[in-house]
């Protein structure tokens, strides 16, 4: 075991920055989504940025199980099915042109788009009418923009958190519907990540078994924090969350 361990190659503190990402990961799951901002940067220092994204995809799947398991019955299935064709389509694309994209200006455009969303989800907020974008070119936009980023580095929180605040999903509701959404387009990237980008081994999948422990954690953290959250603070927070994640891709 200690010889498999020393295998990877890794420090104290690469396994402590790893174990890490694990628990974030778990908590964004279960509670507040932005919670993971951190990990995509983390894992891409530890592993490097492409072989990153294969270790951080299972970890996203083993944390989506838990999320459904406790949230399976505050879905919101009308809109898991009104994105999940729009999403595969744009998992399908960055699958075949992904690399073709400028990396930076992909980045910088869907930046701009996060915070614009944003704006005009305070602007709405601010407003007593109640009525949700429900257009299917909203759903469209939204689902293969959240496909595309999230085959090309695991990065589609931030939209699909503009997608859910702009329906305005009660907090269980908008968590459960998240979980259902993203354990099914993970588990359509898993073969790909195999096969056309071989980023996922079975020594990947033997390192993310291994953060288990931490994910588990992680996944019943974020229950109890949420629980303790009301539901307006939580769309701020989600808000907030949504808005750093736009930051931060400006600046990465």
């Amino acid at each position: 075991m200690i010889e498999f361990l020393q295998s990877f190659q890794l420090t104290p503190l690469q396994w402590l920055l790893t174990g890490l990402c694990g628990f974030l990961i778990g908590v964004s799951k279960t509670g507040i989504m932005g919670v993971s901002l951190a990990v995509v940067p983390l894992l891409a220092v530890v592993f490097g940025a492409k072989a990153s994204t294969g270790v951080l995809l299972l970890i996203l799947v083993f944390a989506d199980i838990f999320a459904v398991a406790h949230y399976t019955k505050h879905t919101s299935w009308k809109h898991v099915f009104r994105l999940l064709p729009w999403a595969l389509a744009g998992v399908g694309i960055a699958a075949v042109v992904g690399h073709l994209i400028s990396g930076r200006l992909f980045t910088l455009l869907l930046a701009f788009i996060i915070l614009a969303g944003i704006v005009l989800i305070i602007i709405d907020y601010t407003r007593s009418s109640k009525k949700t974008p429900d257009y299917w070119w909203f759903s469209g936009i939204m689902g293969i923009s959240g496909g595309f980023t999230t085959m090309i580095g695991n990065a589609a929180a931030p939209v699909m958190s503009l997608y859910l605040l702009s329906m305005r999903l009660p907090k269980k509701i908008f968590i459960g519907t998240a979980a259902w959404f993203f354990f099914i387009i993970n588990l359509s990237k898993v073969p790909l990540h195999i096969f056309l980008w071989k980023t996922i081994s079975l020594r990947t999948l033997f390192l993310d078994l291994l953060l288990l422990p931490a994910i588990i954690l992680g996944a019943f953290a974020g229950v109890k924090i949420v629980k303790h959250i009301p539901e307006t603070w939580f769309r701020i927070l989600v808000i907030a969350m949504t808005m750093a994640a736009a930051l931060l891709l400006l600046v990465k």
